[in-house]
């Protein structure tokens, strides 16, 4: 018996005929990918008076992104004053926030009421009771804290109040934790300022956000900031400037496509910019970023991003770069006044966990580093760093301080065309 060959034939993508061009697109339901050009779209005004909605907190603010949500997108205009938040205003999915150009529309955080649980709330519980619940009210955001005695693990949860009987609160969502006063279980008024979660294609411009950090605690990078988004895409921040939190400034977890541009983040405990974990393709050019413990920390597993044109000024360190952050650009910056490195590549737990091939490209470091430290320091198995016509100064003195310091482990580092000054 013969044996019929059967030739598979596999026909390349890039043969195949292209589809027509979309040239007048209509709307069509369902469809988000390709939509006209709409010359005017809804917007509705947020201000202490003369606005479609009046009021002074993060209850007039929501209800304008929520109106403007549910008819599909559009602004919210927030006229200039001032803002007092006891919640975080959360975005929406194509709905634009936008302040008065100057700086001139402030939104600033209340101070924070920390309390521990006066008794203990289990993983199905939507409630919680306070020792002391003074200092709280419904509708105020609040983080949900509490630390395993024997495992060390840290639980955070933010969550709304949202109904009491005295010291006894319902919560807008269940706990999905073990909450026990065993492991010093906490509830602290405590959010982001502006909050997004699984929202794309937003814009945020022309705001003042102030955290307050003198009257607040403490709550990292990972849960909140004076921006904080969880698992977006294509977001855009523009003209902002995020100040004074006890956090980060800006951060961003899981969130593909940010844009970062002319914004000041300044005087914040953590990190002054954030792109967190997995983010994908950040964009981070002509920002100004000063008194922050650092100016710009790539997370974990941050890849092909562009860090262009910042001023990176007094903090304790200028950029950090570490987990699995690859394939990144900084390029333009100056980078002055940093207490420790002007650049750091964190040395993680081994090659397999380092930061490869980034480029380090035309930047100014400027009087980084105390004597004898080095300003950029590349440690742990960092490998493929390109570093090429970057200007160094030196203004203050005393024992030499180290270009480019290389740790052992290092690999394929490359040093060209650097000038000293």
């Amino acid at each position: 018996m013969k044996r019929l060959l059967l030739c598979l034939v596999l026909v390349s993508p890039l043969s195949a005929a292209e589809r027509p061009e979309v040239i007048t697109p209509r709307q069509t339901s369902g469809d988000t990918a390709v939509q006209p050009r709409w010359e005017e779209m809804l917007e509705v005004s947020v201000g202490l008076k003369d606005a479609d909605i009046v009021g002074g907190d993060q209850r007039a603010i929501q209800a304008a992104v929520d109106h403007v949500a549910r008819l599909g997108g559009g602004t919210v205009r927030i006229k200039a004053g001032t803002y007092r938040l006891r919640n975080a205003v959360y975005l929406q999915t194509g709905v634009n926030l936008r302040g008065e150009s100057g700086g001139g529309t402030v939104l600033i955080k209340e101070p924070s009421a920390t309390t521990p649980l006066k008794l203990d709330s289990d993983w199905y519980d939507q409630e919680i009771t306070l020792h002391d619940a003074s200092g709280f009210r419904v509708g105020d955001g609040v983080c949900l804290r509490a630390k395993d005695a024997k495992t060390g693990r840290q639980t955070v949860l933010k969550r709304t109040l949202v109904a009491r009987n005295g010291s006894r609160f319902k919560l807008d969502k269940a706990l999905r934790e073990n909450l026990w006063q065993m492991n010093e279980a906490t509830c602290a008024t405590l959010f982001p300022l502006l909050s997004g979660e699984n929202v794309n294609d937003v814009r945020i411009e022309n705001l003042m956000l102030d955290g307050n950090r003198q009257n607040n605690a403490e709550l990292d990078g990972n849960y909140a900031g004076c921006i904080f988004l969880q698992d977006c895409n294509r977001v855009r921040i523009s003209g902002v400037t995020a100040r004074n939190n006890h956090g980060d400034g800006i951060s961003w977890q899981i969130c593909h496509d940010v844009v970062v541009e002319n914004c000041v983040s300044e005087n914040n405990s953590g990190l002054g910019l954030h792109p967190g974990s997995g983010s994908q393709r950040p964009i981070i050019r002509g920002n100004t970023l000063r008194g922050n413990d650092i100016g710009i920390f790539f997370c974990w597993g941050v890849k092909y991003g562009l860090a262009e044109g910042n001023v990176v000024d007094g903090n304790r360190v200028g950029i950090s770069i570490g987990h699995r952050d690859t394939d990144n650009l900084v390029t333009g910056n100056t980078i002055r006044g940093s207490k420790v490195n002007g650049l750091l590549f964190r040395p993680e737990r081994g090659p397999d966990f380092a930061g490869h091939r980034n480029r380090i490209e035309k930047n100014r470091f400027i009087d980084n580093a105390p004597e004898g430290g080095a300003v950029i320091d590349i440690q742990g198995g960092t490998e493929s760093i390109t570093i090429s016509d970057n200007e160094f100064t030196e203004t203050r003195g005393g024992k030499a301080r180290v270009l480019v310091k290389q740790g052992p482990e290092t690999k394929h580092i490359v040093i060209e065309g650097s000038r000293q000054k």
